[in-house]
């Protein structure tokens, strides 16, 4: 796109409800500072050429050096922010670059904005010069002038919530902004409120129930939760080639591990396969030694990698009281311990991957399974922590349906085939996700509509 789009991320709020001496922008979510999820979404769409964060005046310096440290190759500015939201996006406007031509004004404490909104202000703005998003209000509103009566029951079809991103023409919103404080206002809330009152329309896109803003410590909590509710990727767009590149494989010789070296090699991939059974390479990735002797020995023949997937764990029915010492730590050895030990050793390359695969069971402690579930839990509470402390790496856990392989069918040999899913499947949404890239930490979930079969 060869228009000049410039991205500003208010940054710049105390905290004051949200009733902590740290600013809300600033709290770790799933072990990630907040705003960062904010600043990753805009950078990810590839449109803008300038990020400018309006932050506040004792926090410019550290923020200025987070940044410069983890996006080196960005243009990001870190400027001081104002005492009120409208003196901090002012700020942020002048700070724009001489030749911008449109400006996106977002929260940083609205995390979970979709790249679909960001790209449909902008197709919008481009046309209508004065974009906001919105959604319905499902709840009925009332009006009252001193908070004790109700005076008005307003439509609830013709009202709307606001949220952010706020999309402009650059001259449009600098005259709102300008004839605003030349008429003594200097302190809206809203960056549509002053180009309302130029008397210019502001078109409306679609917003998203996501799309919430961090105010309290309970939108924390609440974010907490989406931040952990698996997203169902129908398609994830295509942005490489797996021809050439290598991918480490744990438990390679069966179910889903088997289907995906079979996907990786016909998509020209090199695969290295690991598992106890007869295959590329045998090891006991439950033992911590011979774990770090096996990814030694593919570094010394291969270098770094391009990804480790871990397919590897096990599955047993049972009731929790007839378990036994032995099938209690094999089960936690499998399906969690060795998922550790292989994202330890592996080596692997600056812009590579580790897909973790957990369970559906993960959400919900399964009586029959009940240690099994207790360990896929486990799995993505990891992944999302790995996924933090690798900055460099893509770090996502596969969160599968029911799928049909041969410790399914051990544990549930009558269960229907048509309401499971092929291991195929789940191979092909790997591959998917290793050539797109998307947001590191992510809980992608796999599933499969259950038609039943009609006997008659």
């Amino acid at each position: 796109m060869n228009i000049k789009l410039a991205a500003i991320l208010l940054t710049g709020g105390s905290g004051t409800r949200f009733g902590s001496p740290l600013p809300k922008q600033f709290h770790k979510l799933g072990g990630k500072t907040l705003y960062l999820y904010t600043l990753d979404a805009f950078i990810e769409t590839n449109l803008f050429h300038s990020i400018i964060l309006p932050v506040p005046a004792e926090w410019k310096e550290e923020i200025s050096k987070e940044l410069s440290s983890l996006y080196p190759n960005n243009s990001i500015q870190v400027i001081s922010g104002g005492a009120t939201r409208q003196e901090s996006s002012y700020l942020a406007l002048q700070s724009c670059p001489l030749n911008t031509e449109f400006v996106v004004i977002h929260d940083a404490v609205r995390p979970f904005i979709s790249s679909d909104i960001i790209k449909q202000n902008v197709s919008a703005v481009l046309t209508h010069k004065a974009v906001d998003t919105c959604v319905p209000s499902f709840d009925t509103l009332v009006h009252s002038k001193e908070g004790t009566f109700i005076d008005a029951i307003p439509l609830r079809k013709e009202l709307f919530r606001g949220q952010t991103p706020q999309s402009f023409s650059y001259p449009l919103i600098m005259k709102a902004h300008e004839q605003a404080l030349a008429r003594g206002i200097n302190n809206s809330s809203d960056d549509c409120k002053l180009i309302l009152d130029l008397g210019h329309p502001v078109h409306i896109v679609p917003g998203e129930d996501l799309n919430i803003k961090i105010t309290t410590d309970f939108d924390l909590f609440l974010a907490e939760q989406i931040l952990y509710k698996p997203r169902l990727e129908k398609e994830l767009p295509c942005k490489s080639s797996l021809k050439g590149k290598i991918f480490a494989v744990t438990g390679a010789s069966g179910g889903i591990g088997k289907s995906l070296c079979q996907e990786l090699k016909q998509l020209g991939a090199t695969t290295i396969e690991i598992s106890q059974n007869a295959s590329s390479l045998q090891a006991d990735l439950t033992n911590y030694q011979e774990t770090e002797k096996v990814f030694r020995s593919i570094a010394r023949t291969y270098g770094d990698i391009d990804g480790l997937i871990n397919s590897i764990g096990t599955f047993q029915v049972k009731d929790f009281p007839l378990l036994s010492e032995e099938e209690i730590q094999t089960t936690i050895a499998s399906n969690l311990t060795s998922t550790i030990y292989c994202c330890k050793h592996a080596q692997i390359k600056k812009g590579g991957h580790i897909i973790n695969i957990s369970s559906s069971s993960y959400s919900k402690g399964r009586k029959e399974c009940l240690v099994y579930s207790a360990t896929k839990a486990a799995v993505v509470n990891f992944t999302q922590g790995l996924a933090a402390t690798k900055p460099d790496l893509f770090v996502h856990v596969i969160v599968p349906q029911r799928t049909d392989t041969p410790l399914r069918r051990a544990a549930f040999p009558f269960e229907d085939k048509n309401s499971l899913l092929q291991p195929e499947e789940i191979a092909q949404k790997i591959s998917q996700l290793l050539t797109s890239s998307p947001r590191s930490g992510s809980i992608l979930e796999v599933r499969k509509t259950y038609i039943p079969t009609h006997s008659g």
